[in-house]
């Protein structure tokens, strides 16, 4: 099906399938990319070094993701049945006793005790109980939990919300990627009295779909908007045929809902019913960058009334998703409608700082930043510290900052609580983390702490 381009100004979107691998190299040295087959371009002329790498790099890595997509899955399924299989026998040495008896207990993978890959990181499922609602950091609190939880299956999150946090449980959700054609979107939603949630999932470690989006660079310059991101628009429920029409045409027919418009329905009505329901939307990782572009969306659309319900955006670990007009739009929509806007960055994190903020990347962060140290101290800044992570001045820093997290994992238990005690998979991704600073940073984990340790300072001095 033929990809309909005309709700956007510019455009620039790259088609990992059909580059070939002569092709894909031409691109180096040949600045005429709007020649390949795999680069679809409204801007006329030669294009820098710089794009081009861009263009190489994130059509390569794209292609590579495709290729060990089914790999990828079957060794995450079994990472992930091997964890849960020696946690739901309580302990490795359990489990071989249970082997000589018999009586081996085995995971499901649909049932409410079955945890991702990625909750294996951070198993915890209470509340702060600290944190009460009214305090100035709950919101926050209450989104980095739902953020973390909407990596698990629907039976996980429905105990979890009903069971464990006492709230009403609205719905999980798949959602359709019209470009990947498969339902590679998920999201789920929950009451807390008269405040709705709705927290997109994030990136999973073994799904190759989601990295796409993560990588997919090509973009569209939405009018009066800016540029964004094409893989999270791809992500959020951008239509092959149609783009984004303010209404969907009654007689599509998707396998699964777009996720902006089944959201934006569901919405409506529930806040139809309660004239004092405000709603937050939140997100961790990707789910972040689909969480600031949900009412980016709706501001284009002119959804004033979901816009003015709408209480505050809460993301962690979020990408960059846009230019820096983008960041000037979504500056005036969120002041307009008095919208808060919570971005979260944890100390070394990778994620935000990328895609890189320059001349050749474009992307830009706006709003403000709640930065966290390794010490759970909090500011309000405008910029995360090393903004695009590669610097060799930060190098000997960053590697020192990883040894302390490393050396507080053994210790934080004590100091703060078993509530805070880091398993033995977390740990090994503190030791990445020795050679690779910033990818264990990215963990749900010190996430959700700088929510329970540091936020109350930090939203205290905000006010």
């Amino acid at each position: 099906m033929a990809s309909d381009k005309s709700f956007s100004s510019s455009h620039m979107l790259l088609s990992p399938e059909k580059a070939g691998v002569l092709d894909l190299f031409r691109i180096l040295i040949h600045s005429d990319v709007h020649k390949r087959e795999f680069v679809d371009s409204s801007e006329e002329g030669d294009e820098s070094f710089e794009r081009r790498q861009i263009m190489f790099v994130s059509t390569l890595v794209q292609k590579l993701l495709l290729l060990v997509a089914k790999p990828m899955a079957w060794s995450g399924s079994a990472i992930e049945f091997w964890l849960n299989l020696v946690s739901s026998n309580r302990s490795f040495g359990r489990l071989l006793f249970n082997c000589f008896r018999g009586r081996v207990v085995m995971p499901h993978k649909e049932s409410g005790s079955f945890i991702s890959f990625i909750g294996n990181l951070d198993k915890r499922v209470e509340l702060d109980n600290r944190i009460r609602p009214g305090d100035a950091e709950y919101h926050a609190a209450l989104s980095m939990m739902a953020s973390k939880a909407s990596y698990e299956n629907e039976a996980y999150l429905r105990k979890t919300v009903t069971h464990h946090w006492q709230m009403e449980f609205l719905g999980f959700y798949n959602f359709w990627n019209d470009y990947q054609g498969k339902a590679s979107t998920q999201a789920f939603m929950l009451r807390d009295r008269d405040t709705i949630v709705v927290a997109f999932r994030g990136t999973e470690f073994f799904d190759a779909d989601a990295w796409c989006s993560d990588i997919d660079l090509s973009w569209y310059e939405l009018p009066g908007v800016g540029k964004i991101h094409g893989g999270f628009m791809k992500a959020l429920g951008l239509q092959k045929s149609q783009g984004w029409p303010k209404e969907l045409d009654p007689h599509l027919q998707t396998p699964a809902p777009l996720a902006y418009y089944a959201i934006r329905e569901k919405l409506r009505a529930l806040l139809g019913e309660n004239d004092k329901a405000k709603y937050v939307v939140t997100g961790h990782s990707l789910g972040g960058a689909l969480a600031i572009l949900f009412p980016a969306i709706l501001a284009m659309h002119g959804e004033k009334w979901l816009m003015e319900r709408l209480e505050g955006v809460y993301t962690f670990g979020q990408p960059r998703v846009g230019d820096e007009k983008f960041g000037e739009f979504m500056e005036m929509v969120l002041k307009e409608h008095q919208i808060e806007y919570f971005r979260f960055v944890y100390g070394n994190d990778i994620v935000p700082r990328l895609p890189y903020d320059d001349s050749a990347f474009m992307f830009k962060h706006f709003g403000k930043c709640c930065y966290f140290d390794s010490k759970y101290q909090g500011k309000i800044v405008r910029e995360e510290p090393n903004e695009n992570y590669f610097s060799p001045r930060q190098a000997i820093p960053m590697m020192m900052n990883a040894w302390h997290e490393f050396l507080r994992s053994f210790m934080i238990a004590h100091e703060k609580g078993p509530n805070y005690r880091e398993g033995s998979l977390l740990r090994i991704f503190r030791v990445i983390g020795l050679l690779i600073p910033g990818i264990p940073a990215h963990a749900p984990q010190d996430y959700v702490n700088s929510t329970r340790l540091g936020a109350s300072q930090l939203f205290l001095h905000q006010q």
